[in-house]
């Protein structure tokens, strides 16, 4: 299929289809003409790219994750890395909710103070 119709099938912008296929998430066939075609599971590719980014994982992550993903949502299969990527990841995440905590209580505390 050409990249009009995977946009169309996926929700993703054309745009956003050549990006990925920058980064290295996904992969199409060229023509003699130039056209970009691609397989029929890059809808279901595209949807655990989508699915992935909206975990917190950068384009990065999702290229070592990526080959472990099976299926419309992804259903992770142990590979090489994956587990130490996960756990990075979710290290980070819970990195930034302290960041958030303590900024909140800064916050909350200000509050309190301009309410006296």
């Amino acid at each position: 299929m050409k990249i009009g119709e995977l946009s169309r099938r996926s929700g993703v912008s054309q745009r956003r289809l050549r990006y990925y296929e920058q980064q290295g998430l996904l992969t199409s066939e060229r023509a003699p003409s130039g056209y970009r075609y691609y397989r029929e599971e890059a809808v279901t590719v595209v949807a655990q790219i989508r699915n992935l980014l909206a975990a917190g994982l950068n384009t990065e992550m999702i290229r070592t994750v990526l080959p472990c993903a099976r299926g419309e949502l992804p259903v992770l299969e142990p590979c090489p890395n994956l587990v130490a990527t996960l756990r990075t990841q979710l290290a980070a995440i819970d990195d930034r909710l302290a960041c958030l905590q303590q900024t909140r209580t800064a916050l909350a505390t200000y509050l309190v103070a301009t309410d006296r």
